[in-house]
Order: structure tokens, then C-alpha cells, then sequence
């Protein structure tokens, strides 16, 4: 099993930065990408980035040029540096694993970006 753990989400003004990690233990072998998704109040969860075991990375519109997604994969680790954020970035973040294997996606607990106009 795969166990995902996130943090770095805040509250941050309009314009500033934030970064966020997921830490990935157990069978990372099995781990086929990772990546980040939102879902704000009212809205369905979205893809906002991800990054193949190889490296191979894609952002969603919406952040393309300002979100950029990177792994250590020497510490089991993805990453979503956020700069420029708007309030629209308002939302929960999750974290997610695709596997290889059964069951095939994890999630972590998700972490709060709140961004202040």
C-alpha cells in the first residue's frame, strides 16, 4: 500500500507563493505518477498538475505558467511550487498517486490554500 502525506497549504495574499509536498511511502515502486488536484465549495475536484515516474510533467490551463510541479525522488517526494496565486486558487489540495497496481489511486488527506484578494 501507498500512503501519501501533504503539507505547505496556508493563507496567503494575492500575488504571493506557496509550496506544497507530498511525501509518498510504502510500495512506491508501484507508483505509476502523482499528482495534485483541488476541489474549492461547489466545485467538482480538478487537475491541477501531475508527473510521470520519468519525469514527463502537465499543468492544467488554468495555472500553466504559474504552478510548477517537480519529485525528489530520492525522498519519496512531489512538490507544487505556487506563485502568483489568485483567489481562485481558493481550494483543498490533494495529493494523489496513480498505481500500478490494486487500488490503483491514493489520496492524501488534503491540505487548505486560501488566497486573499
Amino acid at each position: 500500500q501507498v500512503q501519501l502525506v501533504e503539507s505547505g497549504g496556508g493563507l496567503v495574499q494575492s500575488g504571493g507563493s506557496l509550496r506544497l509536498s507530498c511525501a509518498a511511502s510504502g510500495s512506491i515502486n508501484s507508483i505509476n505518477s502523482m499528482g495534485w488536484y483541488r476541489q474549492a465549495p461547489g466545485n467538482e475536484r480538478e487537475l491541477v498538475a501531475i508527473i510521470t515516474s520519468g519525469g514527463s510533467a502537465n499543468s492544467a490551463n488554468s495555472v500553466e505558467g504559474r504552478f510548477t510541479i517537480s519529485r525528489d525522488n530520492g525522498k519519496n517526494t512531489v512538490y507544487l511550487q505556487m506563485n502568483g496565486l489568485i483567489p481562485e486558487d481558493t481550494a483543498v489540495y490533494y495529493c494523489n498517486a496513480h498505481l500500478r497496481i490494486y487500488p490503483y489511486n491514493v489520496w492524501g488527506q488534503g491540505t487548505q490554500v486560501t488566497v486573499s484578494s
